[in-house]
């Protein structure tokens, strides 16, 4: 029993590490602001956010898509967000007419406006179908941020904007991403309908 409480408390520890790291590095403390005023500037454009990932990270993107439709911390009217993970008639029919690699980037193609915001989340950072959608970002316009783990791997010359988890553990990686995306979330409810910070 003492192993799997130490265990336990191990996980604890490095998630703690993770995140310590993030918040001594000012970089990507500015990154992340970055991130979420570019963000808020597109909604008040009347542009939308657009996100996809792989596996544990297409769940993200389906959450992070979730709060700006419904709500974050408070009730407001919600902003339009699409998780590219979601419709599996469009999945099923653009993995089998074009391939699994051209699963997100022709929805970016599709439904995607200059002004808009991608985010693709990989904690590889090489993940060939977010890859693929970075590319038809720069296409037309569309403001284009990474989530990925420490290397950032291909898509660190591709995103306008390349938000680096310093880990190389997959669930580590996953952990900050989820809560960078409620940070990005809640800053861009504020700055669109609160009237100052106040939940922390």
């Amino acid at each position: 029993m003492e192993a799997i409480n130490n265990y336990i408390k191990g996980h604890f520890a490095d998630s703690i590490e993770v995140k310590n790291k993030i918040l001594s590095d000012t970089g990507l403390i500015e990154l992340i602001q970055k991130v979420a005023l570019e963000t808020t500037k597109a909604y008040k454009n009347s542009n939308k956010t657009l996100l996809a990932g792989n596996g544990g990270s297409a769940a993200d993107a389906q959450h992070i898509a979730g709060e700006f439709v419904s709500k974050f911390y408070f009730d407001r009217p919600g902003v339009s967000s699409i998780a590219l993970t979601t419709d599996t008639s469009i999945l099923t029919a653009i993995g089998n007419d074009y391939g699994y690699d051209k699963l997100f980037s022709r929805q970016v193609q599709a439904q995607g406006t200059k002004g808009d915001v991608f985010i693709g989340i990989s904690t590889s950072g090489n993940s060939t179908n977010i890859i693929e959608a970075l590319k038809i970002c720069k296409e037309k316009g569309i403001i284009s941020v990474g989530l990925t783990g420490k290397s950032g791997g291909k898509m660190a010359d591709l995103c306008d904007y390349c938000i680096k988890v310093p880990s190389d553990c997959t669930p580590r990686i996953q952990e900050s991403h989820i809560l960078i995306g409620h940070i990005i979330c809640a800053i861009v409810e504020e700055e669109l309908f609160g009237k100052g910070f106040k939940c922390l």
